[in-house]
């Protein structure tokens, strides 16, 4: 069984949760090999899969007074394989030590960094062998290509479908698709329990404004869901960044003014008089399942969440580095997967609204949630060690990948044996006559 160290970027808490993600796929003894290293601190991400003890606390990476250089130097002062590289940064020093010394003394295999060209490259330069995640956008600059070659593969945390028309070709080539991984347990939610909860929210919740004195109770004009004329709009946002949605919402409620929006997430003050409801949930698949639009920002953990519903999705990517959420908003509108913010406005004009007419527009999937989940994942991995050949269990992208990591008791054997046969690149070595 190889072991796996994981650097999770301190962006967000996106990093955190897909390892979290990563680390439930594999048998329980399996996991506890698993060492996750971030600077972020434990208020911020708390892990459900693994043990804290797991969890390698990193110094932060920010610049100091006392740098003799700062991260950026520009043109003559800065190497063209790294982002950013503070030169006598104590901090820095520190986290570089904290992550060889973990490798060596708990004899790490395997590093899986997501995301950080400068870990790569420390890895790389200590002969340490690694994989990198590839998250969507336009990463063609000198830093990222070098930490790209350097690794023995790329993962993409998404379905190849909605890989950008821009990738390289040998980019594409040494990527593993692992598709979508999706992180709340499937309970099953009815409509009335919907209705339930938004009953629940408008009671509890102070930001609860009706936008017409016409506009009767929820369970009222909500409990039949054939004969409900107010549309129900979810928009979900997470702490990434928010502002582009939040500038949408004084629009979108001039667009569906006797609408029931509902706000899930951080919203900025001065916006909350646009909505009906804002909250913070633990579980946004009922929202998802059953609101007649959902409106959301393109990062890889909201669109993994609601990507194999068949509920109207509108996409409104945020700024962000390499145009990450505005390049995987392009791709599942060009798969039919969703419509962007201009494509919604031209409908909702054209149609007054309709949610029937907005789900014609986009081609839908079942409301059968294929993509893995926690409790699937538990059950799978009971099952496995039941030892009773009737269960026959078949492995997603992401559960064979981490699977595989404990079939193999060396990294060179599940080199050559597992990961070289499924990439359409091979390293020269390799290559026999």
């Amino acid at each position: 069984m190889m072991r796996i160290g994981y650097y999770a970027h301190h962006h967000g808490s996106g990093h955190c949760r897909q390892a979290d993600k990563l680390a439930a796929l594999l048998p329980n003894n399996a996991r506890a090999q698993l060492t996750v290293f971030t600077s972020l601190d434990i208020a911020s991400y708390r892990f459900t899969a693994i043990d804290e003890q797991q969890i390698i606390r990193l110094n932060t990476e920010d610049e100091l007074p006392d740098d003799i250089l700062v991260g950026r130097a520009g043109e003559y002062w800065q190497p063209a394989s790294l982002h950013y590289s503070p030169v006598g940064n104590s901090d820095i020093q520190k986290r570089s030590h904290q992550i060889l010394d973990t490798i060596f003394q708990r004899k790490i295999d395997l590093m899986i960094i997501d995301v950080s060209v400068e870990v790569a490259m420390l890895c790389r330069a200590a002969s340490i062998p690694y994989l990198y995640v590839r998250l969507p956008g336009i990463r063609d600059d000198a830093p990222h290509i070098g930490a790209f070659a350097g690794a023995l593969a790329l993962l993409a945390p998404y379905p190849k479908a909605l890989e950008s028309t821009q990738t390289s070709e040998w980019v594409c080539n040494k990527t593993l698709y692992l598709d979508f991984i999706y992180s709340q347990k499937t309970e099953s939610y009815t409509y009335e329990s919907f209705i339930d909860i938004l009953a629940k929210l408008s009671v509890n919740n102070e930001t609860f404004v009706p936008k017409t004195t016409s506009l009767p109770s929820i369970e009222t004009q909500l409990t039949d869901k054939s004969g409900a004329t107010t549309p129900i709009i979810t928009v979900i946002k997470g702490y990434g960044g928010h502002k582009a949605i939040d500038e949408k919402l004084p629009e979108l409620r001039s667009l569906l003014p006797n609408a029931l929006i509902i706000s899930l997430g951080p919203i900025d003050d001065d916006k909350r008089c646009y909505v009906d409801i804002s909250a913070e949930v633990d579980d946004v698949t009922p929202f998802i399942c059953h609101s007649d639009y959902l409106m959301m920002a393109c990062g890889l953990n909201a669109v993994a969440q609601a990507y194999h519903y068949d509920t109207p999705l509108i996409v409104v990517p945020d700024d962000r580095p390499h145009n990450e959420q505005a390049v995987m908003a392009e791709a599942l509108v060009t798969q039919n997967k969703a419509l962007n913010w201009q494509q919604f406005k031209t409908l909702m004009s054209v149609d007054d609204g309709q949610p029937e007419s907005l789900a014609q527009t986009i081609h839908y999937r079942s409301k059968q949630h294929p993509t893995i989940s926690v409790d699937s994942i538990e059950k799978n991995n009971i099952e496995e060690n039941s030892g009773e050949e009737t269960n026959v269990v078949t492995l997603t992208d992401a559960q064979a990948f981490m699977h595989s990591t404990t079939a193999y008791s060396t990294t060179k054997l599940w080199f050559e044996n597992w990961l070289l046969p499924r990439l359409n690149l091979a390293p020269e070595s390799t290559i026999k006559d």
